[in-house]
């Protein structure tokens, strides 16, 4: 099954914004790369991502939480709508 953003897709996303929410996708730095991947959960200064399509994505239950400072920016292109994803709770 493909993921909502096949690889090589293009992404466009902002550095400067004014909020982070559930449901966000966001491009974060872990382990020396760039991944994007959907905010699941945000606790004071940490984030919890998770993948959309849960059996097969590695995301934050396998590494954990992050600290927020890690996010480099917000996808806003294209739209990925939190409905498209697969095993994500719908809030």
């Amino acid at each position: 099954m493909l993921p909502v953003l096949p690889p090589g897709t293009f992404v466009v996303g902002r550095r400067w914004f004014m909020r982070l929410s559930p449901g966000d996708v966001i491009i974060f730095e872990h382990n020396g790369k760039e991944k994007i991947k959907r905010l699941d959960q945000l606790q004071d200064d940490r984030i919890f991502v998770l993948g959309d399509h849960s059996e097969t994505s590695t995301d934050s239950r396998h590494f954990g939480w992050l600290p927020r400072e890690l996010v480099v920016a917000k996808v806003f292109w294209p739209h990925s709508p939190r409905h498209r994803a697969e095993g994500v709770e719908r809030s």
